[in-house]
């Protein structure tokens, strides 16, 4: 088992600290609030965006799980960029073998009918996918190990966007477009396994897109949520995705990691 700094305990964060704490690992959690993590696990209260509230924890592996406050430029620099690189040079040492960034698919800007995974070029088309890929970038510098984790849209408990945007048929988007997602318990699931293969002595891969089974056209993502919830629509349309992109997550299975929500009619039964 393995010593883990986990850097960001929001929602996504503390469920991979309790799956972590569950297989045995000791877990330090991070977090910019006083609110104390379940199951007894230490808390630290700091803020990554300034340097000086981060004590050397010696943690062999490092989980980075911030989330942005704010949707600009300025706020994803402070939190993806600047926060962590103030957590590895107050956490680098000898004693540190790997450290996990969660980043977002939003790094893949370009719009594309092909099947994207990690052998396909990153072409960010804002100032988020362009933070990212910088934060991304110093994990490059490491003198020990480090992976990036591209999570798709996130979606679970308290994660109801798609949900109440079905229940609003004047919300709809205009135009058909690619959808990806991931389970937050899955999402949580595999950062946990692949710690675990870390902390087993076995090496991974630096980049994994984190995402479900089936890409799917928006319109009917939101046609079969409606339905499910016994909605009436109007929106027929059988026109193709013309924007956004399909992500494979051949790789991420084939860590031996099984989704419990291959895809989101079987995520979202459980929530509707």
């Amino acid at each position: 088992m393995a010593s883990v700094l986990l850097v960001g305990c929001g929602d996504l964060g503390t469920e991979i600290a309790v799956r972590l704490h569950q297989a045995g690992h000791e877990v330090v959690g991070v977090r910019k609030s006083m609110r104390a993590l379940p199951l007894g696990m230490q808390t630290i209260q700091a803020d990554v965006t300034v340097p000086d509230t981060l004590a050397q924890m010696h943690a062999e592996v490092i989980v980075y799980c911030v989330a942005a406050t704010a949707q600009t430029d300025e706020n994803y620099a402070q939190h993806y960029v600047d926060g962590l690189r103030n957590v590895l040079q107050s956490q680098v040492g000898p004693q540190l073998k790997h450290v996990f960034f969660v980043s977002s698919t939003r790094v893949y800007g370009q719009h594309a009918d092909i099947l994207i995974d990690e052998s396909v070029p990153a072409i960010a088309a804002d100032f988020g996918g362009e933070r990212l890929l910088e934060a991304e970038q110093l994990l490059a510098d490491l003198p020990c190990a480090g992976t990036v984790l591209r999570l798709s849209g996130i979606y679970g408990p308290g994660r109801l966007y798609l949900l109440n945007l079905a229940k609003v048929q004047s919300r709809w988007p205009a135009k058909n477009q690619w959808t990806n997602r991931i389970h937050r318990d899955d999402a949580a699931g595999f950062i946990a396994h692949l710690v675990n293969t870390v902390a087993n002595g076995h090496t991974i891969h630096p980049l994994f897109i984190v995402t479900d089974s089936m890409p799917t056209a928006h319109y009917d993502v939101l046609r079969w949520l409606a339905s499910s919830m016994q909605l009436p629509y109007q929106i027929e349309s059988t026109e193709p995705p013309s924007q956004g992109k399909r992500l494979s997550n051949s790789r991420m299975l084939e860590t031996g990691y099984q989704l419990k929500y291959p895809n989101y009619k079987i995520g979202y039964s459980e929530l509707v």
